[in-house]
């Protein structure tokens, strides 16, 4: 399939305006809590849904919402372990099912949790999206996932970034062997965890970026603050002068 390439997204504003803030507004209704009138289902795995986005505002994609559980007030850093690594399973194959598709140009999957991480919906999900026309790794680079090393097994290691994509603290779960999936779901949970209750006490926000890159899957864990405006201005990341605190420091915590 020959592919148009663009650099941008087009929003769509309308559909956008129209979307419920949970997260903003607390009185808003959750339109995922009401399981029984959600259409759309793409796939299911006990309380793991993929459903289309009622809400597309990006045009030439496919949005897709993937709820992560019953409950609403959940977050995925106190998941119960054994559902952890059943989410990583069934979000990791639905992707591959969109990426071998043939329909897009690629596939992005992120998670946004909390009101600095630009998602809009309390109740725990992640997207998977399909781009017709991006290319989303035309700005990654291997090194970005290059770390001072926290805990490794055989085929995935768990570090935080010495340069970074965006600045500061950035986690990175890197995935060589896909039979080690388990362990990288332990790996997400164990940085998302410690950004919620021991990196900075006005840490209130995360997201999960997934990417395929050189066969390999890679994943980074970045807590979200106000952007640096010398990163918005002119793109140039900072790394903090203590990330190898932060890296023993986790090491004690939970390794």
């Amino acid at each position: 399939m020959a592919y148009s390439t663009e650099t941008h997204l087009q929003f769509v504003m309308n559909i956008g305006q129209q979307k419920p803030e949970s997260i903003i507004n607390r009185e808003t209704l959750c339109p995922f809590c009401d399981r029984a009138s959600l259409t759309g289902i793409l796939a299911e795995d006990g309380p793991l849904m993929l459903l289309k986005n009622k809400y597309p505002v990006l045009q030439d994609t496919l949005q897709t919402v993937l709820i992560e559980t019953d409950e609403c007030l959940a977050e995925l850093s106190d998941y119960d372990p054994a559902h952890m690594r059943r989410l990583m399973r069934f979000a990791v194959r639905e992707w591959e099912k969109l990426e071998q598709s043939g329909e897009f140009r690629s596939v992005v999957m992120f998670k946004s949790h909390g009101p600095q991480s630009g998602g809009t919906i309390r109740h725990p999900h992640m997207q998977i999206v399909g781009l017709e026309k991006v290319d989303y790794l035309e700005h990654v680079s291997s090194e970005q996932f290059e770390g001072i090393p926290i805990a490794a097994e055989p085929g995935v290691e768990l570090n935080i970034s010495t340069k970074p994509r965006v600045g500061f603290y950035e986690l990175n779960v890197v995935l060589s062997d896909s039979e080690q999936i388990d362990i990288m779901a332990d790996y997400i949970q164990k940085a998302a965890h410690y950004l919620m209750h021991h990196f900075h006490k006005s840490c209130n926000s995360y997201n999960l970026f997934f990417y395929r890159l050189e066969r390999q899957i890679c994943v980074k864990i970045m807590p979200r603050f106000v952007a640096s405006p010398i990163f918005v201005g002119f793109g140039i990341p900072q790394v903090a002068d203590r990330i190898g605190n932060v890296a023993q420091e986790m090491q004690r915590l939970y390794f």
